[in-house]
This record gives structure tokens, C-alpha cells and sequence, in this order.
């Protein structure tokens, strides 16, 4: 171990050594990036500005809009400038840094998805126990408990990785410093980290998973009962949009961070990466907020209020 070299900064892979492939790249993130910084901005101001929207539901919506918002600018910045400079360099600190904040932003995402499934199942089977059971200390309560959860989850995946010696290979085959690719060029034993991976992965994604479905499960049985068609189109069209983001986040997050090495290839782990990654914090604003009825009213009444506004403030020449 004394004649072998540490690592002091790793070399980011990335998705082609192409130049033209690279500005495409480039380009397509920018995009992606800026239509969700875009949409998850809308909702962060207009839930926040519109009292009427101040209700348990929005809140839980706010904070997912605030977690994709950053989960999104953890990894999709830094890849679009080592494309367009073709520098994909990044110090050993800051793939501390981006490993503790992509897990701390993935696992609380989970649990925010997890607690609207049961906001959803409060409000659907048990309309008449609503404002009690989610009332503002209780929703507090929940999202307390879902940051907290996730950051005790970053801290030990985050020191159980970077306690691992680097000193060989410091090309990490991803866009991002990703854990399991960590571990593939770590020179130390990683038996026990791919145990603590997957023993608290799977601990995780199971409780989030069982919870999320015996809710809907309830949900779905109670929207079948309801005699009026639009009454189930409304509540169908409000959850299944959120099952489907559920569904993609944790099968492409599990799968990566839960498969054999075996299966392992650089091209299925950067698909894969792009779905867990950047795909949800993309489609939640158009799925919860572009379909909502309230979000929308809300949003075109405050674009009017502020055009109006402009509108009176221009001063009025008088005329000669």
C-alpha cells in the first residue's frame, strides 16, 4: 500500500470523447435543465405566494419541487460544463460532496413520495378524518422526519464509501460520482460496503414501496366505489401520474445501486443514471402542476398581477 499512489481527484467518464457528441450533450441538458429549473421554480412561487394553496397537499408538492430543484443541479451543471470544456476533472472533495448530496436529495424524494401517497389515501378513503390527521403539525412532523431519514442515510453511505482507499484507477464510469462505481475502482476490500449498500437500500425501498402500494391498493378500491365517472377520472388522473414517477424512480434507482456487477455496463449505467437522476425532477412539475386545475389558476393570476402592475406603473405622457 506504501508504493501505490493516492488519489487526490477522480476523472469523470461522461457519455463520448466525441466533440460533436459532447456539444449535443451539452445542449439536451441545458435544455433539461432549464425546463426544470423552470417548472419547479413556477411551483416553489406559487405555492409559497397563493394562501389558498397553503394546504397539506401543496406543502408536501413544494418541498418535492424544492428537492428536485436541487437534486437536479447536483449533477446536470457539472456534466454540462466538463462536456463543453472537455475538462471532466473533480477533486476528491467534491465527489464527497456530490455523493453525500445525490443520496440526501434520491432518499428524501423517496419519502416525500412516499408521504403524498399518504396524504392521497387520507384525503380519497378517509375525507371526512382529513383536516385532523393532516394538520400542520403533523405534516411538519412528516417532512421533519423525511429530511432527517435522508440525511442519516447520506452520512452512512457517504462515510461507508469514502472510508475505502483510492489509489489506482481514478476514472469513475459515470457522468457523476456514483457509489457503485466508486466501489468498482476502490482498492480496498468492498465486501462489506455492498452489504451496507444493499441491506440499506432494500430497507428503504421496501418500507417506502409496501407503504406506497398498500395505499394505493386502499386508494383504488375506494376511487371504484365512487358512482360519478368524472369523480374517478379526477381521482385516477391525480394518482396514477404519481404512482408512474414512483414506479421509474425507485426500479431505474434500485437497479442501480442493488444488481449484481455482473450486469453491470457503461452504457445501461448511464441510461439508467439519467432515469434516476434527471428524468423525475423533470417530469414531476408537468405531471403535479401543468395537469392541476389550481396550480394553473394560481400561476396565470400571478403572471397577470405582475404585467399589471407594470402596466400601471408606466407613466402616462400628456399629450401636447
Amino acid at each position: 500500500m506504501s508504493n501505490r499512489t493516492t488519489v487526490t481527484q477522480f476523472f469523470l467518464l461522461g457519455f463520448s470523447d466525441v466533440r460533436e457528441q459532447q456539444i449535443l450533450q451539452f445542449l439536451m441538458f441545458l435544455v433539461i435543465y432549464l425546463a426544470a429549473l423552470v417548472g419547479n421554480l413556477l411551483i416553489i412561487t406559487v405555492v409559497a405566494l397563493d394562501h389558498h394553496l397553503h394546504t397539506p397537499m401543496y406543502f408536501f408538492l413544494g418541498n418535492l419541487s424544492f428537492i428536485d430543484l436541487c437534486y437536479i443541479s447536483v449533477t446536470i451543471p457539472k456534466s454540462m460544463a466538463d462536456s463543453l470544456t472537455n475538462n471532466r476533472v473533480i477533486s476528491f472533495s467534491g465527489c464527497v460532496t456530490q455523493v453525500f448530496l445525490v443520496v440526501i436529495f434520491a432518499v428524501a424524494e423517496l419519502a416525500f413520495l412516499t408521504v403524498m401517497a399518504y396524504d392521497r389515501y387520507t384525503a380519497i378513503c378517509r375525507p371526512l378524518h382529513y383536516r385532523v390527521t393532516m394538520n400542520r403539525g403533523a405534516c411538519a412532523q412528516m417532512a421533519a422526519g423525511s429530511w432527517i431519514s435522508s440525511m442519516i442515510c447520506s452520512v452512512l453511505h457517504t462515510a461507508n464509501t469514502f472510508r475505502l482507499h483510492f489509489c489506482g484507477s481514478n476514472v469513475i464510469a459515470q457522468f457523476f460520482c456514483d457509489i457503485p462505481q466508486l466501489l468498482k475502482i476502490s482498492c480496498s476490500d468492498t465486501h462489506a460496503n455492498v452489504i451496507v449498500m444493499i441491506a440499506l437500500g432494500s430497507l428503504t425501498d421496501v418500507v417506502c414501496f409496501v407503504l406506497i402500494i398498500v395505499s394505493y391498493i386502499h386508494i383504488f378500491s375506494t376511487v371504484m366505489r365512487i358512482p360519478s365517472e368524472q369523480g374517478r377520472y379526477k381521482a385516477f388522473s391525480t394518482c396514477i401520474p404519481h404512482l408512474i414517477v414512483f414506479c421509474l424512480f425507485i426500479s431505474t434507482a434500485s437497479f442501480t445501486y442493488m444488481r449484481p456487477r455482473s450486469m453491470s455496463s457503461t452504457s445501461l449505467d448511464l441510461t439508467a443514471a439519467v432515469l434516476y437522476c434527471v428524468v423525475p425532477p423533470l417530469m414531476n412539475p408537468i405531471i403535479y402542476s401543468l395537469r392541476n386545475k389550481e396550480i394553473k389558476s394560481s400561476l396565470w393570476k400571478m403572471i397577470g398581477r405582475i404585467f399589471f402592475s407594470q402596466e400601471k406603473q408606466i407613466p402616462h405622457t400628456e399629450l401636447l
